[in-house]
């Protein structure tokens, strides 16, 4: 078998930007190099957009029967919950010592946060069989059963708000009103981090002589058993993700004495085997191709999703439109206009602490650096891509907690 890279092409192929006015020079840069890889045959940049490893955060792009560790993400199924209650959102004033314990009890922070003892939580994804699908995989299991149910770090977050719906949707099954709600953002943990470092430094091994420019983005043929290993991986990366979500918002609701009445949920950092319209000269109307969205929401038509603003800004539910353009895809939150280094430098507790006051919100823990200042203001973020989804409703936090040491790839 030939592992050889293949020499990149001269000029980048074509995509579509979203928000161009809210994007750095660099992440165009990233994107347009993205679109040079010899299997890449489609992209698309979000209005959320900022520098990432490789693929810019706000990335979409397609590749045909090839996965890319790197563009998938270091926090693989990084997602989004939304648990919406009958309970009116008064209620977190109203018991504001039990929310407050139900989020520092109930929930666990940092980059090796972990549960402890008979603390540890049960859950089937701990029996998947696909544990067993490779040595590597296999010796994260340990890891899967301590953090299952923690946050880590970085913007994650979990917290209580108010979730606001202007018309009466069916198919979520909630009448125009507002609710109590309990919205949080983490992914698969040490986990994801793990398979997605180790199978990248194994895609650039594959791949010595690939371009400085790309070298985080290589790939792994899915013909390769080595690409076929990182895809079960990755698979079930996703299903630990969406557990972990599942145990915190099982065990922080319990907390407080409530059951949710409708559940909002999605990966942004995962690669989807999606049919795209083929380009002319094709005989098929359609073809299969890897669509990596590295900090994008899917946006399929009809295709429910959440976009959070920052600690003290809104955050939305959001259905769908389908736009092909985007490959299916809007942006995964406000994005940074501030990286981390800068906005440690340039905002004050004080600074930060006034915005918060100024629209009611309490902040348990979290680092100078995940501050509302240093992102993008929301309302232009969701502006910018009418296009691509229609508002369902609006989440508004109240309550918030975040690991008190931010630091890492926004993911």
């Amino acid at each position: 078998m030939n592992h050889m890279g293949e020499p990149i092409r001269e000029k980048p192929l074509p995509y579509r930007v979203w928000g161009d006015a809210f994007i750095d020079s660099g992440s165009r840069d990233q994107m347009d190099n993205a679109m040079r890889l010899p299997v890449s045959v489609a992209g698309a940049l979000m209005p959320d957009a900022h520098i990432g490893y490789g693929l810019p955060i706000g990335g979409v792009l397609a590749v045909e029967n090839a996965v890319i560790p790197y563009a998938v993400g270091v926090d693989i199924a990084c997602r989004m919950r939304l648990s919406v209650f009958r309970q009116s959102p008064i209620l977190i004033k109203q018991k504001i010592g039990q929310f407050k314990k139900a989020l520092l009890e109930q929930t666990v922070f940092g980059a090796g946060g972990e549960w402890r003892g008979n603390q540890r939580a049960e859950h089937a994804v701990l029996d998947d069989p696909d544990w067993s699908s490779s040595k590597y995989v296999a010796a994260l299991k340990d890891i899967a059963y301590r953090q299952l149910g923690t946050s880590g770090s970085g913007n994650h977050f979990v917290e209580w708000g108010a979730f606001t719906i202007a018309e009466d949707d069916a198919a979520l099954g909630l009448e125009a009103g507002e609710y109590l709600a309990l919205l949080s953002h983490s992914g698969s943990r040490g986990v994801g981090f793990k398979i997605a470092n180790h199978y990248s430094q194994l895609a650039m091994t594959f791949h010595p002589n690939l371009d400085k420019a790309v070298r985080f983005l290589a790939w792994l043929d899915l013909d390769w058993h080595e690409g076929r290993e990182y895809w079960i991986a990755m698979q079930l990366a996703g299903r630990f993700a969406a557990a972990n979500h599942e145990v915190i918002h099982h065990r922080v609701s319990k907390a407080v004495g409530v059951k949710p009445v409708a559940v909002i949920e999605n990966h942004h950092n995962f690669a989807w085997k999606e049919w795209l319209p083929a380009p002319p000269g094709f005989a098929e109307r359609e073809r299969e191709v890897i669509v990596h969205r590295k900090g994008a929401t899917p946006a399929g038509r009809g295709v429910l999703g959440v976009i959070p603003g920052s600690m003290a800004d809104p955050g939305y539910v959001v259905r769908g439109l389908g736009n092909v353009d985007a490959l299916y895809s809007a942006s995964h939150g406000a994005g940074r206009q501030m990286s981390r280094k800068k906005a440690l430098h340039s905002i004050t507790k004080t600074e930060r602490d006034r915005y918060l006051k100024e629209r009611g919100v309490i902040l348990l823990a979290a680092g100078i650096d995940e501050s509302p200042q240093a992102y993008k203001r929301i309302e232009d973020v969701i502006a910018a891509q009418s296009d691509l989804v229609a508002i369902v409703g609006q989440f508004r936090p109240v309550l918030v907690r975040m690991d008190g040491k931010s630091k890492g790839e926004d993911v």
